[in-house]
């Protein structure tokens, strides 16, 4: 079976202090189809792309990367797309001009796992029926994986991202956050005790930590992983990598409930997602690693 992967779908237009401006694929979902599918699971990407140069780069990138594409309906006028500038330290601000208003969304039935995420739980009125999907696939035994990705720049609402977690994450067999996003959705909380209190019903848990690794707990244990070391050309698109892998780990493992996993299982996870996202954060725009590339 494949991988469902729902959400947006735009091209990040780059700015550089001192450089023209560069179109690279992007959006969260779409980074993550991508990602999926280069660490060798079969992925099906819903998302809207309209018959612009922004959606040719875009389908350019996921036949590339042996993403089958879902378009969905109705086609919008232009493919959404968002400014990023760049800090000297490779972080990102973004602009964005979306549009997230698809008629329907597969049968989550037909596949072995759905990822949501970002703004496509959020941004109405496709949201809704994202909300409706995770409730489906949690129905008939389908594993959703969810991503919050919270965006200020499109929902500056702090209750909105609120909101949109405490709908979707009891339906998630994991749960992966930044740091960033958990001080929006869970401020002043520590972040290992926020870990651990979410995994304990059995939920699989992800906290990034930027340059300084990730938090990775389940109902049984929690462990702390430090990111490798690289020169950091940009830090774009190195959450979704980061989550690629997750996912890319649990089906090599055949999807283990949060349950089953103990101290040294949650490590090999993280090092494994530190690296994938650290190779990312290596290359100019959202560039995730193939399985050759995570492999000694």
């Amino acid at each position: 079976m494949t991988a469902l992967i729902v959400g947006e779908a735009l091209v990040d237009v780059v700015q550089r202090a001192g450089a023209a401006a560069e179109p690279h694929a992007g959006g969260s979902p779409f980074n993550v189809a991508v990602g999926l599918s280069r660490l060798d699971v079969p992925v099906r990407l819903a998302a809207q792309l309209a018959d612009d140069a922004h959606g040719d780069l875009l389908r350019s990138r996921l036949r590339e990367s042996g993403v089958l594409l879902d378009a969905l309906e109705p086609t919008p006028e232009r493919t959404s797309s968002a400014r990023a500038t760049l800090a000297d330290d490779g972080s990102a601000t973004y602009d964005f001009d979306l549009t997230w208003d698809p008629a329907t969304l597969p049968d989550p039935g037909e596949f072995e796992v759905v990822h949501v995420g970002s703004l496509g739980t959020s941004l109405p009125p496709g949201a809704a029926l994202v909300a409706d999907l995770v409730v489906m696939a949690d129905a008939v035994g389908v594993p959703v994986s969810f991503d919050p990705n919270v965006r200020l720049a499109v929902q500056p609402d702090h209750a909105v991202w609120r909101r949109t977690f405490e709908a979707i994450a009891p339906h998630a067999a994991i749960v992966k956050m930044s740091d960033e996003d958990a001080a929006v959705l869970f401020p002043d909380e520590d972040l290992e005790d926020l870990a651990v209190r979410l995994a304990a019903g059995g939920t699989l848990v992800a906290i990034t930590l930027g340059g300084e690794g990730a938090i990775i707990a389940a109902s049984r244990a929690v462990a702390r992983i430090d990111a490798p070391r690289v020169t950091v050309v940009d830090t774009i698109g190195a959450g979704d990598s980061f989550m690629a892998a997750v996912l890319s780990w649990c089906a090599a493992y055949s999807w283990p409930a949060a349950g089953e996993l103990d101290r040294t299982e949650l490590t090999d996870l993280g090092m494994y997602a530190c690296s994938a996202a650290a190779i990312t954060c290596s290359r100019p725009g959202a560039d995730p690693p193939r399985t050759a590339d995570l492999t000694p």
